[in-house]
């Protein structure tokens, strides 16, 4: 029923996986989980699935229960049987496993970037002399920054930017779980997936440190913020890695494309096109204009890293689309599921 999504989410996982494995070897490293606070890859991935089943359950549970023991046990049985079936258990487990190999390959691609090319980029100046044509001869953060305040402004954009960190898996598991159409999670889980396989070519094809790196002078008249102390701690990690050879750490420095704007754009166009309350629409997408803003202001990205990442976005989520069920049409400004699971018919409005 999802044979393209399957063959694209396993292609995609499997392709990531056996690069990082030779790049990582070929430069002689070797492949970590940065993210490793939950133990091993064995332990972590029945947790990530564990967590997910959890997340489901346990508020509807207290929630419908009213917190009285004797009720609870019913509503966990009725929901099993209702809503985790066999269908929607294999969503879960194939979208959080190739979505964390992606992600793990990802972030060691990433690290083995300064080693494989070399860490003198010489990209950083053709977009910053673009960044500066396009804002007629000034520095576009320097232009925010005199309208937008560097106060304030700095702490409430920071907060926006790291919220990236916890939404990427958040939003990831809500649509697995919580998706009526089962094909909407595998759209979600492919798009994602080839979201940061697109994201870590472009690193290797237009290598740039970025902008917040490069001309750091730029940004010290802003206020000290999470976003400031955590590219800091990137600096750092990257003359750890290359120059002090630190075992088993990652650096993650690269500019060009943003895969924050990827990635938040990706999210408000499945929200737009699986998702009919329109607060979570504006939600997302004030979320998506605001990142783009942070990017330029903070210094992480240039304008071209920026509209690299849109062009990410949209790729994916059409090539997403595709191999989930979906046919577009209104000229690709709408879609409807052409495929449907045993319980959930096709939604034919």
């Amino acid at each position: 029923m999802y044979r393209r999504a399957y063959v694209l989410l396993i292609g995609v996982a499997s392709l990531m996986g056996l690069l990082a494995i030779l790049v990582t070897v070929s430069v002689d490293q070797k492949v970590v989980d940065p993210e490793g606070f939950l133990g091993p890859s064995w332990l972590r991935l029945p947790l990530l699935v564990f967590g997910a089943l959890l997340l489901d359950m346990l508020p509807r549970t207290l929630w419908l229960s009213k917190m009285h023991p004797k009720k609870m046990w019913p509503i966990v049985v009725e929901r099993w049987h209702s809503h985790w079936n066999r269908e929607r258990l294999t969503l879960v487990v194939m979208g959080l496993v190739c979505f964390y190999i992606t992600y793990v390959s990802y972030r060691n691609l990433k690290s083995a970037l300064p080693t494989v090319l070399g860490v003198d980029y010489k990209f950083d100046r053709p977009l910053h002399l673009l960044d500066q044509a396009i804002f007629l001869g000034h520095e576009p953060a320097v232009v925010l920054h005199n309208v937008l305040g560097t106060g304030i402004t700095a702490h409430f954009l920071s907060l926006i930017y790291l919220w990236f960190l916890p939404m990427v898996p958040l939003v990831l598991t809500a649509w697995l779980i919580w998706s009526k159409n089962l094909s909407y999670g595998y759209w979600f889980a492919t798009s994602q997936c080839l979201a940061w396989s697109l994201g870590t070519a472009s690193y290797y094809l237009l290598p740039t440190l970025g902008p917040g790196f490069e001309y750091p002078w730029l940004y010290k008249n802003l206020d000290n913020t999470g976003a400031s102390n955590l590219m800091e701690a990137l600096s750092y990690g990257r003359v750890r890695v290359y120059w002090s050879g630190l075992d088993g750490a990652v650096q993650s420095v690269a500019g060009f494309a943003s895969l924050h704007c990827a990635i938040t754009l990706l999210v408000a166009l499945m929200a737009q096109y699986t998702i009919r309350v329109r607060w979570v629409h504006w939600l997302l997408w004030i979320n998506f204009g605001i990142t783009i803003v942070a990017t330029l202001y903070f210094g992480w990205h240039y304008i071209a890293d920026d509209v690299a990442g849109i062009a990410i976005a949209v790729i994916s989520f059409y090539v997403g689309g595709l191999a989930s069920g979906q046919k577009f049409d209104r000229h690709g400004l709408a879609s409807h599921p052409t495929t449907t699971t045993s319980q959930i018919p096709i939604d034919r409005d």
